[in-house]
């Protein structure tokens, strides 16, 4: 047994995840020392990555926040065009076709504040 996971942590209300639209990240800690995960929607559900190219570990984002690729369908690295699928991390185009990015569990939840997004964080990846 690992122990405990730490408890959910709350990223943002859910309006703020738009379809294909900007993605909203936090820092992290990991087995491998600090990382950064990323949040965004796709077909109207929040999900959750460790913001790590499969390819080579490099960030994904062109700019803060930016994961997908100008059509809305794909979350694209800056660095060597890797595609992605925003709902399962599989790479479908580019250098790692066939490999995955790491998931981060996360889930919707209504609030007192109202309705929002919440990273479910693991034993390897955890909030810094």
């Amino acid at each position: 047994m690992t122990g405990t996971p730490p408890e959910a942590v709350r990223i943002c209300a859910s309006e703020e995840l738009v379809d294909g639209g900007d993605g909203v990240r936090r820092s992290a800690a990991g087995k491998s020392g600090e990382a950064t995960v990323f949040f965004v929607r796709y077909d109207g559900r929040p999900f959750g990555y460790l913001n790590q190219c499969a390819h080579v570990p490099m960030e994904l984002d062109w700019s803060e926040g930016k994961f997908f690729e100008s059509s809305g369908l794909y979350l694209m690295c800056a660095t060597h065009g890797a595609i992605y699928e925003p709902d399962t991390g599989k790479c479908v185009g580019g250098p790692c076709r066939g490999a995955r990015l790491r998931k981060v569990e996360t889930e919707e939840r209504d609030t007192p504040e109202g309705h929002a997004v919440f990273w479910l964080p693991d034993d390897d990846l955890r909030p810094a």
